[in-house]
């Protein structure tokens, strides 16, 4: 009983911690998501975190409640925070099986959209800013590979260059020609992007998964406290 109350108290107790570390990580996820948006078609893979963004405020609220009914083994307080924590515990589960479907899908999805959106590049268009986000930030050039802006209007227009969000950082006399493809990132953006989409995720997931582990702990705690009966079945004996 010491160590249920214990492991019931680790996991109470550090509750506003961790959905202050659910809510940054869910946060982190959208963000991540809403930086390359233009790229990224599907926006319900932004549902996972959401999920753990509402169980983060949920977690807010309930450890306190959680902690005072441990204290003092208040059944009725309990068992109300085991509903609590199992739906937090479902709303987790269902957060790994959305993270699990997106994860599959992302490589897809940006197939879908990349090259839709590279086709239009023209220099000022809103796709052309997210184009030069997407190239500086991951050190890219084109959807599989440099060559591909061969096959894009703006190359043709701009004397058979690249744009300048393909050339290496700091790389002053970098043009965009490509006959000095040492001053420019070779590497297409789409592997790039997708690898860190589902480094995102995968991180995401992690977390999720370590905290409803702890969950499910809490949860067996809780039915060995309120399950325990309060009468001592052993009788005093008087001489």
């Amino acid at each position: 009983m010491s160590l249920t109350h214990l492991l019931l108290c680790v996991c109470f107790f550090p509750l506003q911690a961790a959905g202050a570390a659910l809510a940054y990580v869910g946060s982190y996820v959208i963000k991540s998501y809403n930086s390359f948006e233009d790229f990224v078609s599907d926006k319900y893979s932004v549902i996972p975190a959401a999920i753990i963004i509402g169980v983060a405020v949920v977690m807010f609220v309930i450890g306190i409640v959680g902690c005072c009914a441990t204290l003092r083994e208040s059944k009725v307080g309990l068992g109300f925070f085991l509903i609590l924590i199992m739906i937090i515990f479902a709303a987790e589960v269902t957060a790994l099986v959305f993270g699990f479907i997106y994860k599959g899908r992302i490589k897809g999805d940006l197939e879908k959209s990349m090259n839709s959106v590279f086709q239009v590049y023209d220099g000022v268009n809103t796709e052309s800013h997210a184009v030069d986000y997407l190239q500086s930030q991951l050190e890219c050039c084109g959807v599989n590979n440099i060559t591909d802006w061969t096959a894009i209007p703006w190359y043709g227009q701009h004397n058979n260059s690249v744009p300048h969000s393909c050339c290496k950082a700091n790389a002053t006399q970098c043009t965009g020609q490509l006959t000095r493809l040492d001053l420019l990132n070779t590497q297409g953006c789409e592997a790039k992007l997708e690898q860190m989409l589902q480094d995102v995720l995968s991180y995401a997931m992690l977390v999720i998964l370590g905290f409803a582990i702890i969950k499910l702990f809490g949860m067996l705690s809780i039915c060995v406290i309120t399950c325990r009966s309060k009468r001592n079945d052993y009788q005093p004996l008087y001489a």
